[in-house]
């Protein structure tokens, strides 16, 4: 009886060529998964279960991943206000894990034996879905087998060809990787150290000029209205504004980062709804959060961004940053006025009726109602009087 593998499948080249190698090469019963985090439509969906069926798995699911991504790390990114290297989103690398959370779960479901990826041995997916993989489902063999025969791209095309396979074998001068929290571009200007993406490169192209006022309504951290608009899900106020500010070339930007692997590396992304997300989340923070509230959520929020980038979504420590991120986003409530213009944006300010920068306590550099300027003198003293005796001490020392 054939074992039974469950394959990460997007359709492209390197899953093509698992399915293809898996079924006819090493007698595998090979069962395809698509987890859709927001990257494709139903049309490319049905055209992907074709084409899955056309090469010979056994059976295709497709799993509709959007809101259950949004729920369980989405949410934390944006009341973290994570930004990889204060830039990056983490558009590709949180979905990741989301899909190979998915594809752990179902091969136990059908009680398979091995579960397999197209990743290379080049990037970081192969250790984020390895890692998981290992976690979630360790009786499961992992196999990988454009990774361990290390093959090239003309090799899968040509033994592709070699069982009559009909599809797209055209590379595309660019990568394109397309999710709800973003979408990465690679192409040779990526490949080194100085080069920018020309225009025609990104996905979505510039079509609007002028400016347009945005009005983002968050209730506990949750965009929950896009100019007055309410919607049921988050993730449908992040379409609906992605929709608005992508035409505006807005969120584009070249990230540089440390890979898993232990080399650098380059990626143009496009991002409008996450970076404007982000940046008025973090402006309605600024005015309800107290200062050591902000200090340690950025500390605890940047070590969540980057152990999620390197895969340990799985790391119970993870929950626990989870709920103290949580936590902090209760007063997180208010309206946050943005102005766009193409390639960029504006915070204009925030409306709460949790807002710390309240006139009845004063205004800062003119006005005072809290205090009196003795207060402040005493204050000043004692808040001074550690590194006062530091100094005096420092001093009376040198002169013996």
């Amino acid at each position: 009886m054939a074992k039974k593998v469950v394959l990460g499948f997007s359709g492209g080249l390197d899953t093509s060529f698992c399915v293809k190698y898996l079924t006819d090469d090493k007698g595998y019963e090979v069962h395809s998964i698509i987890v859709n985090t927001g990257g494709f439509t139903e049309e490319e969906l049905k055209r992907i279960e074709e084409h899955a069926k056309k090469l010979g798995v056994k059976s295709h699911k497709t799993v509709n991943a959007v809101k259950n991504y949004y729920d369980s790390i989405i949410r934390y990114l944006i009341y973290g206000n994570v930004l990889k290297n204060n830039t990056y989103p983490l558009s590709v690398s949180a979905e990741r894990l989301s899909q190979a959370l998915h594809i752990a779960k179902y091969a136990r479901e059908i009680n398979a034996d091995a579960i397999a990826h197209g990743s290379t041995g080049a990037g970081n997916d192969q250790v984020r879905f390895d890692m998981v993989f290992q976690i979630m489902a360790p009786e499961l063999e992992i196999i990988t087998p454009i990774r361990d025969m290390n093959l090239s791209r003309s090799a899968e095309v040509e033994y592709l060809k070699s069982k009559s396979v009909e599809m797209n074998f055209e590379k595309s001068v660019y990568s394109i990787n397309k999710g709800l929290w973003g979408t990465s571009v690679g192409g040779k200007e990526t490949l080194s150290s100085n080069g920018y993406l020309p225009d025609d490169a990104w996905p979505t192209q510039v079509t609007k000029t002028g400016t347009e006022p945005v009005t983002l309504s968050f209730e506990q951290g949750e965009l929950k209205k896009v100019n007055d608009l309410a919607f049921d899900h988050p993730v449908e106020a992040i379409q609906h504004l992605q929709q608005i500010a992508g035409p505006y070339g807005i969120g584009r930007d070249i990230h540089v980062g440390d890979t898993i692997i232990g080399i650098k590396g380059r990626v143009g992304f496009e991002a409008a709804a996450p970076i404007l997300i982000i940046k008025a989340h973090h402006a309605l923070e600024k005015h309800v959060l107290s200062k050591w509230q902000l200090q340690w959520k950025d500390q605890i929020a940047s070590f969540y961004g980057t152990w999620l980038h390197e895969g340990q979504i799985l790391d119970p420590v993870m929950r626990d940053i989870e709920a103290y991120l949580e936590s902090s986003q209760r007063n997180v409530t208010g309206d946050v006025f943005l102005q766009l213009h193409p390639y960029r944006y504006q915070v204009l300010g925030i409306e709460s009726p949790y807002d710390l920068m309240n006139n009845e306590f004063g205004s800062y550099g003119e006005t005072n109602r809290s205090f009196t300027g003795d207060d402040v003198k005493g204050f000043t003293r004692i808040f001074g009087n550690q590194t006062s005796i530091y100094h005096q001490i420092k001093e009376y020392a040198s002169q013996k």
